[in-house]
């Protein structure tokens, strides 16, 4: 029964992730910094936003994300066990991202109906998450923990498994990566870099999500 009841929060999450393509990881250090970069990212294009407890302002952040920019479909990142989770599903987010797949944290999640994306990066991880219902997740860290290769190893005994990496996805590869078959979006923070959060450069962040969802478009 668990298992039956991840995999159907899983299909939720994959309806959000696979028309987003990319995900932007937001690490906010300025709670009041969050309203105005979540509207530069929707504008541009980009709507599914993750944003990370790995800052005092994260929480308030994203409750003012949620409140206020009605648009945007908010994630919550860095879920390490299961009061983070709660945290999650009580500021209202509409899924939840953790860089891994602890036991503690699994079992949380099937008590919990928010949609998770658990990390994992080795085939046991895998398989320790598959066992619970999730065949949607996050491969994270994505480029150190072996890259495209690493990923089409993985597809060979796991060909039903689905995957949004993280981690080491840029401007560069990013085209690379989302043309794998078992990869249903990204991740990244290379659309909205600290230093441009920092200097509130939105017309900046703006017109990079529109330059890289163009180019996602002609491919």
């Amino acid at each position: 029964m668990t298992a039956l009841l991840a995999s159907a929060k899983q299909a939720v999450l994959e309806e959000i992730l696979v028309p987003a393509r990319i995900v932007p990881v937001l690490t906010i250090d300025r709670a009041e910094d969050g309203v105005p970069l979540a509207r530069a990212l929707v504008a541009g294009g980009v709507k599914v936003l993750e944003v990370t407890f790995r800052t005092e302002a994260a929480t308030a952040a994203a409750k003012a994300i949620i409140a206020e920019v009605p648009d945007a479909i908010v994630g919550i990142g860095t879920v390490l066990n299961g009061d983070d989770l709660r945290r999650a599903r009580d500021l209202g987010a509409r899924f939840a991202v953790s860089p891994g797949a602890t036991p503690e944290l699994l079992d949380a999640a099937a008590a919990n109906d928010l949609p998770l994306l658990p990390g994992v990066a080795t085939a046991s991880e895998l398989m320790q998450a598959q066992a619970r219902g999730f065949n949607l997740l996050k491969f994270f860290p994505a480029e150190q923990a072996g890259g495209i290769p690493m990923l089409r190893a993985l597809a060979g005994p796991f060909p039903n498994t689905r995957f949004c990496p993280t981690g080491g996805v840029n401007a560069a590869n990013v085209a690379a990566w989302l043309a794998e078959p078992n990869v249903v979006a990204v991740g990244g923070s290379w659309l909205c870099p600290a230093s441009d959060i920092k200097a509130a450069n939105w017309e900046v962040i703006t017109g990079r999500c529109i330059d890289a969802m163009k180019t996602l478009r002609k491919r």
